[in-house]
């Protein structure tokens, strides 16, 4: 007795210690595909990620989408390599079978949210057993569908957008109507130097530019009395259109792949992000400068920009969410999501604001809020989780700090108090620009495992035995499910 007490206790210990060879998974017997079928599916798989990451899809969701394609079609060891310009699938093949590995270039990114829900619909249906021949053909369709929305309807949605930042800061109807003409410019400039292909870089310079000389001729009417531009206030305009240029910057994407640990991918999408800033800075600070040069000044704020009452406030956010939705491509079921995410972030801001919060982390708040609701909304609603994510945080996106800080800069000239106030509005923009990525990018890692979380206890509730009448016996109610790493792909089954 004593020995086998003794046996089991240095047997307990030993287990607690090394593991057991013994009791690892034997290997997984492979289905044997020929290599003909094998390219086929990588093809597929290769070409759907491409299309995805050029339409706004953060890295995560690229390669979920390829692991589930090829999954679906009975590949096992497939490696999905994304970077920010490229896709490359791979698979390792076993037994003696040779590797097969594809590469595809990603074109620039143009956000096209609607396309993005149709692929996400088309991985779904793959998994639940479509076709590999309908499947490609289905993709071949998607790829060609054009753009939703019209240029023209772009382009007046660019406008409204910067009025419904004027909306939230209480403007007048003259300065809404200032600020409509000097974002439709903006829009014009933009679109036409798009047509000609080209950079963005230079792009957000002549938007800036153009933005600032409206500004610029605003604030001389003013000054000469000319009516009904005496009332206007031109920071609102040049705020508004700030935003509109940074609305269409993939900020959440950025952050969310650097979380995800795609260095590379989050690398090019920051590097992308920091450019088209600085061309928007740039072109302010030109703007600004040849004023001052023809002896045109504009009065620096002393303070931020006060909002307008709590109804416009949320009036204008929604405004904003609903023309970012457009101009990203989104139809009517996004737009609408976008439209309750947008009060909920707007929300979730103003309420600690209130309570003496500072800017940034309100900003967090609101972004967070909005991301976490959306994580819920965009899985029930099937739309992408990104695309609701973008539309609801732009309205907190800080223009009024980033011009505050540029016109400080070109106005202190040797006066060192004033550089430190326009120092300190420029780094209050980018505290809230990185606590806008950071809430959003974490409502979103929060919100998919707990919605899978509620979704599992939902199905063991359903499926616990129901007593019949006689018999005693029990009905299984089988509820599908899906991976819950993937928060904006529509649930199999629905």
């Amino acid at each position: 007795m004593a020995q086998d007490r003794h046996r089991r206790v240095m047997e307990s210990v030993r287990r607690a210690l090394w593991s057991d060879s013994s009791h690892a998974a034997p290997t997984e017997m492979l289905t044997v595909i020929d290599d003909a079928m094998v390219v086929r599916i990588i093809d597929l798989a290769m070409r759907v990620c491409e299309v995805m990451l050029s339409v706004g899809a953060s890295a995560k969701e690229v390669v979920l989408a390829a692991l589930r394609i090829t999954g679906a079609y009975g590949l096992k060891s497939v490696h999905v390599n994304v970077t920010y310009n490229s896709v490359m699938v791979s698979d390792h093949r076993g037994g003696d079978g040779h590797p097969v590995t594809l590469m595809q270039v990603v074109r620039s990114a143009v956000p096209d949210h609607a396309k993005l829900q149709r692929l996400q619909a088309l991985v779904t249906d793959i998994e639940e057993g479509l076709d590999l021949r309908e499947a490609r053909a289905r993709f071949r369709e998607i790829r060609r569908t054009p753009f939703l929305y019209r240029p023209a309807v772009v382009i007046f949605a660019q406008a409204m957008l910067a009025v419904g930042v004027g909306v939230m800061f209480g403007a007048s109807w003259i300065v809404l109507v200032v600020t409509f003409l000097a974002a439709l410019g903006v829009a014009v400039s933009q679109a036409g130097l798009a047509k000609l292909r080209v950079p963005m870089f230079f792009t957000q310079i002549s938007g800036a530019f153009v933005l600032t000389i409206a500004t610029v001729i605003t604030a001389v009417l003013a000054q000469m009395g000319v009516e009904p531009f005496t009332d206007v206030r031109p920071t609102i305009v040049v705020s508004s259109g700030i935003v509109l240029m940074l609305a269409g910057l993939a900020v959440v994407g950025a952050a969310q792949d650097a979380i995800d640990g795609f260095a590379l991918t989050a690398g090019g999408r920051i590097l992308e992000l920091t450019l088209q800033t600085l061309g928007v800075v740039l072109g302010i600070v030109v703007g600004l400068q040849l004023a001052s040069a023809m002896g045109v000044g504009l009065q620096l704020p002393a303070e931020a920009l006060p909002l307008g009452s709590f109804p416009g406030q949320i009036v204008g956010a929604i405004l904003v969410a609903v023309t970012v939705a457009v101009v990203n491509g989104a139809g009517l079921r996004i737009v609408l999501v976008s439209v309750l995410l947008a009060a909920i972030a707007w929300i979730g801001y103003a309420i600690p604001s209130t309570a003496g919060v500072d800017a940034a982390a309100s900003s967090f708040v609101g972004a967070f809020a909005a991301s976490l609701f959306g994580a819920f909304i965009a899985y029930r609603l099937r739309v992408p989780s990104v695309a609701v994510t973008t539309a609801a945080i732009v309205p907190l996106v800080p223009g009024s700090a980033v011009f505050r800080g540029l016109l400080g800069f070109v106005e202190a000239g040797d006066d060192t108090a004033r550089l430190i106030v326009a120092a300190q509005a420029l780094v209050t923009a980018g505290m809230i620009g990185i606590a806008l990525a950071a809430g959003a990018t974490l409502g979103l890692f929060i919100g998919s495992p707990l919605r899978a979380s509620l979704d599992g206890v939902r199905t063991r509730v359903r499926t616990t035995a129901r007593p019949r009448a006689a018999a005693g016996a029990g009905r299984i109610v089988a509820v599908p499910r899906r991976d819950a790493s993937d928060p904006g792909a529509p649930a199999p089954g629905q």
